[in-house]
């Protein structure tokens, strides 16, 4: 699976403002700002994130996704 594959498919059932993807095509690592993560807790933003993905988490296509998730807000307020 490409960066870009996996990015699809998280766009396209999660409404983000912002992803970024890092990896090897098994080990990613992923940025995703969306206004979904509103009122949760880290644990139901990521599940939310893995819920997009389906089977390709249980059929090992993507291994391990390592995830800092933010609403808009807290993007805003991160430091560059």
């Amino acid at each position: 699976m490409t960066a870009d594959d996996l990015k699809n498919l998280i766009a396209a059932g999660l409404n983000c403002d912002h992803i970024t993807l890092e990896g090897d095509g098994r080990h990613w690592y992923a940025t995703i700002v969306s206004t979904e993560f509103e009122g949760k807790r880290a644990i139901q933003r990521h599940q939310r994130v893995y819920a997009t993905l389906g089977e390709k988490m249980h059929t090992d296509e993507v291994h391990a996704l390592s995830m800092k998730t933010f609403t808009p807000a807290e993007w805003a307020a991160q430091p560059r």
